[in-house]
């Protein structure tokens, strides 16, 4: 087993949660220049605000110091946000972007484009809010860092891909991070066939590799770089050089 598959192994579901579907550590990952984004400093995840009994228990030993909620502000005030744990700090950041019922996906176009096209529109009203995210990311004393939105697919997998992006992971092992959540969605179906959910999280489109993949070259094509779009929303070039000496190992 190579190491990027071995990484992806231990990452599916090794977290006993019941009330959380899509939590994964983002470390493990290998950089162009040989070194390996760490564990346990970023995890991503649906929203967390279902958290009680052993769960929250499981939560609170993780040592979270900083959660990174990207909803939209009616999203928080629904479904409520995070527990309060002792030494936990919650940053609401709301990448500003149009209501995806605005243009929904109607079977017809390609799922890969239509995800890439709204990855896109989210980019660039977005930014100024995804990059405060890695921003977040980027500090020591944040860490351990959870990020998440609804279902910790769109929102939060862009956050993760530009950080990974910035962190110097290849595109492939972005792309095979993104895909993960499918295996999040299917475990949260499961749930809800097996008992009441009264907080559902909706039934998410699927999340094919292909389209992180467009979303990425296409940005890149836009902006020349990764690292270059998230300075024009705001990512400092101090705080990029932090990002990789903090999640780098």
């Amino acid at each position: 087993m190579s190491q990027v598959d071995a990484t992806q192994e231990n990452r599916r579901n090794p977290y006993p949660f019941t009330t959380l579907f899509n939590f994964r550590d983002v470390g493990g990952y290998a950089t162009r220049d040989g070194r390996i984004v760490r564990w346990r400093r970023l995890y991503r995840s649906d929203s967390p605000h279902r958290l009680t009994g052993a769960d929250a228990q499981a939560f609170a030993a993780l040592g979270v110091r900083t959660v990174v909620d990207l909803r939209r502000p009616y999203e928080v005030t629904r479904d409520g946000r995070v527990p309060e744990f002792d030494g936990l700090a919650y940053r609401h950041i709301h990448p500003e972007h149009r209501e995806w019922a605005e243009s929904r996906y109607d079977g017809a176009t390609d799922l890969a484009r239509y995800l890439a096209d709204r990855y896109r529109d989210l980019a660039e009203t977005g930014a100024r809010g995804l990059a405060g995210a890695v921003g977040v990311i980027a500090e020591p004393a944040a860490a351990p860092v959870v990020v998440h939105c609804v279902a910790g697919k769109d929102r939060t997998g862009l956050v993760c891909a530009l950080t990974l992006a910035a962190l110097g992971v290849a595109d492939d092992d972005i792309v095979a991070d993104y895909a993960l959540t499918d295996e999040g969605m299917a475990r949260y179906l499961a749930s809800t066939i097996a008992g009441p959910d009264t907080n559902p999280l909706g039934v998410p489109l699927p999340c094919p590799p292909e389209a992180m993949a467009l979303f990425l070259a296409e940005l890149r094509h836009r902006h020349g770089s990764v690292e270059e779009y998230l300075m024009t929303g705001g990512l400092t070039a101090d705080q990029l050089t932090g990002l990789r000496d903090h999640l780098l190992g």
